[in-house]
């Protein structure tokens, strides 16, 4: 259970019902961070806009690349939600899920080709504290996904240190999406 109840679907106003049963019918269940935001409803409203803005604007970049690197950075903030959801996602868009249980092994692993190794180490390196970006990282990026591609990975990777870190101070855990339990489970 998070730190802060969920707004019930009872309490959430005609609004909030609506954007739980659109949620819901996409999902399969609302997402918690969304009914915890529903709290504050100027933050709800920002993060539901900003994220469907987010996602409409994510084109340039290979979707395989983005899910992993958004997957890395939920692995390393230690967000089970983000976990869970990350998972669903990636198999929902037909992605090997079974590879995630060897993620922390990406840069030997021959599961990864190069591209996703250099997009892991990018995540790892924007997730550091401090950073640890390079220059000679970002040419190498640049020079791979194109100018447009390395900042659509870039504000992917820093959307979701966001995402995991409000997530995780939050106390909102996985919620049994899909698969994500079965690849988290043989992580640990």
């Amino acid at each position: 259970m998070p730190r802060i109840p969920a707004v019930t679907t009872a309490d959430a106003g005609v609004v909030g019902r609506l954007i739980y049963r659109v949620a819901a019918r996409r999902y399969g269940t609302v997402p918690e961070p969304l009914a915890v935001a529903r709290h504050h409803r100027g933050v709800f409203w920002a993060s539901l806009v900003s994220e469907l803005g987010y996602e409409r604007a994510s084109r340039r970049l290979p979707a395989h690349l983005r899910e992993l690197a958004v997957y890395r950075v939920a692995t390393l903030v230690d967000c089970s939600w983000c976990v869970d959801f990350g998972t669903m996602l990636q198999r929902l868009d037909g992605l090997d899920v079974e590879r995630l249980t060897q993620i922390d092994s990406y840069a030997t692993n021959p599961l990864f080709t190069p591209d996703e190794r250099l997009v892991l180490a990018y995540a790892d390196a924007m997730t550091a504290l401090p950073i640890t970006v390079t220059d000679a990282q970002v040419a190498e990026l640049a020079a791979v996904l194109g100018r447009a591609g390395l900042v659509e990975l870039t504000t992917q990777i820093a959307l979701e240190n966001m995402r995991a870190r409000s997530n995780s101070a939050l106390g909102i855990i996985d919620q049994g999406f899909d698969a994500a339990c079965q690849v988290r489970a043989s992580r640990d």
